[in-house]
C-alpha cells in the first residue's frame, strides 16, 4: 500500500508583497517547475493592502496576525531537504520577512537569499545568498541543498548562533503501530512511513510534546494528524537519548525519545504532509529489508524482541 511520492526539496518564499510580488511570482514558478514545492504563498493575486500588509486572495483569514502565523507554520513542514528563500531586490526584505527570518533561523531552517539583505542586521553564512537559477542548478547538478561556508575567523560567531537557535531540551513521542489482527505466522504488520526528514528513508510516526500535554495524548494526536488512524495505546517500548550518527543527533540538545505501540483496527492511511510514502509490512521482513534510519530501527528491534519475532 503506498502513496504518490511527493517532492523531495520544499521551500517557503518571504519578502515584500508590497514592492516585489511579480519577483516572488516568478521565483514561485522557477522553483515550482523544477520539482521543488513551494509551500507558500499560494500561488494568488493581491487583493488589499491594509496598513502596509497585503493580503491574498487564497487568504482564508482577515487578521494579518493570524495570516502572518498561519504562514509560519509552513516551516514546520519543510523537512531536512526544505529551505526557506527570500526574494530581496536591493537587498530589501522588508518588516514582515525580517520577522519572518528571524522565525526561521530561530527554528534551524536553512535560510538563502536572492541578495545580501541591506536592511536587516541578519546573521549570513558565506554560501547564503543564490540566484533562484544558480541554487535550482545547484540542487539538480548536487541532490542536496548547499551547506554553510563558515571563515576561519567566524567560527566563534558561528557556533554562538548555532547555541542560540538550538533548544536545551525536547520530548517527543513515538512509536510502532501495528495492526490489531495478526498473520498465519503470529507477526502483525506494522505501520513505516517513508520520510522527507530522514532523506528517504523509513521511520515511525512520532513527534514532539506539547507544552501541558499527556504522553499518550501526544501519541494519539501523532497518529491521528500523520496517519488518519485511530488508535489504543499500547505498552512502552523504551525510552532514549539520542543516538549519534542516527542524522538527528544535535550535541547541545537533550533530547528525549518515548517509544510506545499503539494498536490500529484499521490499515487505511490517509498520510498527511510529513510523509511521502508508507508500508505495513512484518516486523521481520521490515529489518531485513527497508533503509530504516537509526532511530526507529533500534525501537523496532526492541518491538520485535517483546512480541518474539526472530530477525
Amino acid at each position: 500500500m503506498s502513496k504518490k511520492t511527493k517532492p523531495s526539496f520544499r521551500c517557503v518564499l518571504h519578502g515584500s508583497y508590497r514592492k516585489h510580488y511579480g519577483e516572488i511570482k516568478r521565483i514561485h514558478k522557477l522553483f515550482t517547475q523544477a520539482g521543488i514545492e513551494v509551500l507558500a504563498p499560494a500561488d494568488s493575486e493581491i487583493t488589499a493592502v491594509e496598513d502596509g500588509f497585503a493580503m491574498l486572495e487564497s487568504d482564508k483569514e482577515k487578521d494579518p496576525r493570524m495570516i502572518e502565523l498561519m504562514y509560519l507554520h509552513h516551516l514546520k513542514h519543510l523537512g531536512t531537504d526544505g529551505f526557506s528563500y527570500f526574494v530581496n531586490p536591493n537587498g530589501y526584505i522588508g518588516k514582515s520577512a525580517s520577522y519572518e527570518l528571524g522565525i526561521a533561523q530561530i527554528s534551524n531552517v536553512k535560510c538563502f537569499f536572492a541578495e545580501k539583505p541591506e536592511d536587516h542586521p541578519a546573521y549570513l553564512h558565506k554560501n547564503s545568498v543564490w540566484e533562484p537559477e544558480d541554487l535550482i542548478e545547484f540542487i539538480k547538478t548536487t541532490g542536496n541543498l548547499p551547506d554553510p561556508k563558515i571563515k576561519r575567523n567566524e567560527k566563534a560567531i558561528h557556533q554562538l548562533w548555532l547555541d542560540l537557535m538550538v533548544p536545551g531540551s525536547i520530548v517527543a513521542v513515538g512509536g510502532i503501530i501495528e495492526y490489531a489482527k495478526p498473520t498465519q505466522s503470529g507477526e502483525k504488520e506494522v505501520l513505516l512511513v517513508k520520510t522527507h526528514k530522514w532523506g528517504g528513508r523509513y521511520s515511525i510516526v512520532g513527534g514532539k510534546v506539547r507544552r501541558n500535554e499527556r504522553l499518550a495524548d501526544a501519541w494519539m494526536r501523532e497518529i491521528k494528524e500523520e496517519t488518519g488512524l485511530g488508535a489504543d495505546v499500547g505498552e512502552d517500548i523504551c525510552a532514549f537519548d539520542q543516538i549519534k550518527n542516527s542524522g538527528y543527533y544535535k550535541s547541545a540538545v537533550n533530547h528525549i525519545f518515548v517509544d510506545k505501540i499503539a494498536r490500529a483496527n484499521s490499515q487505511k492511511v490517509k498520510l498527511n504532509d510529513e510523509a511521502e510514502d508508507y508500508v505495513w509490512i512484518l516486523p521481520s521482513e521490515a529489518l531485513a529489508k527497508l533503509d530504516i534510519e537509526l532511530n526507529a530501527r533500534h525501537t523496532l528491534e526492541l518491538y520485535a524482541k517483546m512480541s518474539n519475532v526472530k530477525f
